[in-house]
C-alpha cells in the first residue's frame, strides 16, 4: 500500500494498463499522480491515497488506485442514502475505501492485473485493506467485466447504472456531421439544426485545438470557464489550475479544447479527453463567461461529435447521467460498480436494495431503447 502514487513505478504501471480489456488515459500513472501532486485529490480534500500493488519478486503483477474517503463527492455513483442510514443508526460510514479515478466517471479497467490470478489477489488485498483501515465499506466504480468477476468472487455486490455514448455508425461510418444528422428522426434533426442556428445567429463560432496547439492562454481561459461553472452552482472546483498545467506538460496528446468566440471575444470553452490509440473521446469539462442559449449543447456535444466523425474516432462518451443526451444521438450504455459493506445487517439491506434497483435499471434501459433518436434501422444498428 502506497500513500503517494509517485512511489509506484510509472513504466510497469502503464505496461499493466496497456494490456487491460478497457484501458483509458485516466488510469495512467501520469494522470493519477497529477491529481495528487496538484493538490486536487489528497487527504486534505478527502482523498487519502492508499494505492494497492501486488508483486512477484521485482515484477509488478497487479495494481489499482485506492483512496480512504471522508465524503462521497466526486464519485458519480451515489451512496449518500447509505451514509445517511449509517448516521441515523449511530454508525460511521466514513472512512470508506474507494477504487476509482477521482472526479472521473469514465468506465474502464480499474484492477490492473497481468492475469486473472493476479486480479483475484488484488481484489482480496482490497478486502483486507478495508478491514485493516477499519473502513465501513469497499467500492470499485465503473470497472470492466474482469473487475466485476474478480470482485464478485471476493464477496462484493454488483450495482448497475447507465451513461450515454455515441459510437460510429456501422458498417459505414458517417462521412460528416450532416450525414450523422440525416440518420436522426426528423424532429431530433430539426431540433439540433435549430439550436446550432441560434448559436450562429448570436455571432458565435468555434475553434478547436489539440495537443501542443493548446497554448497557456487557452488553458487559462478554459480554467476561468471551469471555475465559473462551479461558481454558478455555489461550489468549489475539484481540480486545480496546476492539475491542468501538468496535463498540458505530461499528457498533451490526450486533450482537445473547443473555444467559442463571439467576434474577438472568447465566451466559452469545452474540454475533451482523447484516447488516440483506441479512437475514443470523452467529454469532460465546460464553462461559459456569457449566457448564450443553446451554447452548452453545441460546445459539449455537436462540436465534439463533428470532430470525432471528421477524425475517424469510434466512440464519444458524454459523461455521467443525462437523458437529454439521447436527443443528441448518444445511446444508453450500461455501467457497473462493485460494493462490499463490513456491517452484516447493512450488507443484507444493501443487497436487497441493489437487487430491486437492478431490476428497475433493466426496465429503464429497455424503455430508453424504445425512444432511440435514430430512424428505425439506424436505431437498431446503434443499439446493437
Amino acid at each position: 500500500m502506497d500513500e503517494d502514487p509517485a512511489a509506484l513505478p510509472q513504466v510497469p504501471w502503464d505496461e499493466l494498463l496497456a494490456v487491460q480489456a478497457r484501458p483509458t488515459p485516466f488510469m495512467s500513472h501520469a494522470y493519477l499522480n497529477a491529481l495528487q501532486a496538484s493538490g486536487s485529490a489528497t487527504a486534505d480534500t478527502g482523498w487519502q491515497a492508499q494505492f494497492v500493488s501486488v508483486w512477484d519478486g521485482d515484477t509488478l503483477v497487479a495494481a489499482c488506485p485506492a483512496y480512504l474517503k471522508s465524503h462521497s463527492y466526486g464519485e458519480y455513483v451515489f451512496d449518500w442514502a447509505w451514509a445517511d442510514a449509517y448516521r441515523r443508526h449511530g454508525l460511521a460510514y466514513y472512512p470508506k475505501l474507494l477504487v476509482a479515478v477521482p472526479f472521473t466517471p469514465v468506465p474502464g479497467s480499474r484492477l490492473l492485473a497481468r492475469d486473472a490470478e493476479a486480479r483475484a489477489m488484488l481484489a482480496q488485498a482490497l478486502r483486507a485493506l478495508a478491514r485493516e483501515t477499519q473502513a465501513s465499506s469497499l467500492h470499485v466504480l465503473f470497472g470492466d467485466e474482469a473487475d466485476q468477476a474478480a470482485l464478485a468472487e471476493a464477496g462484493c455486490m454488483a450495482r448497475s447504472g447507465v451513461q450515454f455514448h455515441w459510437t460510429a455508425h456501422e458498417p459505414a461510418p458517417d462521412a460528416d456531421f450532416p450525414a450523422f444528422l440525416a440518420r436522426l428522426q426528423r424532429e431530433k434533426r430539426k431540433k439540433i439544426q435549430q439550436e446550432q442556428r441560434r448559436v450562429r445567429e448570436a455571432g458565435v463560432h468555434f475553434d478547436a485545438r489539440s495537443g501542443a496547439e493548446i497554448r497557456t492562454e487557452d488553458w487559462d481561459f478554459f480554467y476561468r470557464c471551469y471555475q465559473q461553472t462551479y461558481r454558478e452552482h455555489h461550489s468549489t472546483p475539484y481540480l486545480s489550475r496546476d492539475f491542468f498545467a501538468r496535463m498540458a506538460a505530461q499528457m498533451p496528446q490526450h486533450w482537445l479544447l473547443f473555444t467559442a468566440w463571439r467576434g474577438e471575444e472568447r465566451v466559452a470553452a469545452s474540454l475533451v479527453t482523447l484516447d488516440p490509440a483506441r479512437r475514443a473521446a470523452f467529454g469532460r469539462y465546460w464553462g461559459a463567461v456569457a449566457h448564450i442559449p443553446n451554447l452548452h449543447f453545441d460546445a459539449c456535444y455537436y462540436q465534439p461529435l463533428a470532430w470525432c466523425i471528421a477524425n475517424g474516432y469510434q466512440r464519444f462518451e458524454g459523461g455521467a447521467q443525462g437523458e437529454h443526451k439521447m436527443a443528441r444521438g448518444l445511446m444508453p450504455t450500461p455501467t457497473a460498480s462493485s460494493h462490499w459493506l463490513a456491517h452484516p445487517g447493512f450488507a443484507d439491506a444493501v443487497s436487497d436494495f441493489l437487487a430491486r434497483e437492478g431490476q428497475a435499471m433493466s426496465g429503464y434501459l429497455d424503455e430508453l431503447g424504445e425512444h432511440a433518436p435514430y430512424k428505425r434501422q439506424d436505431a437498431a444498428d446503434a443499439a446493437s
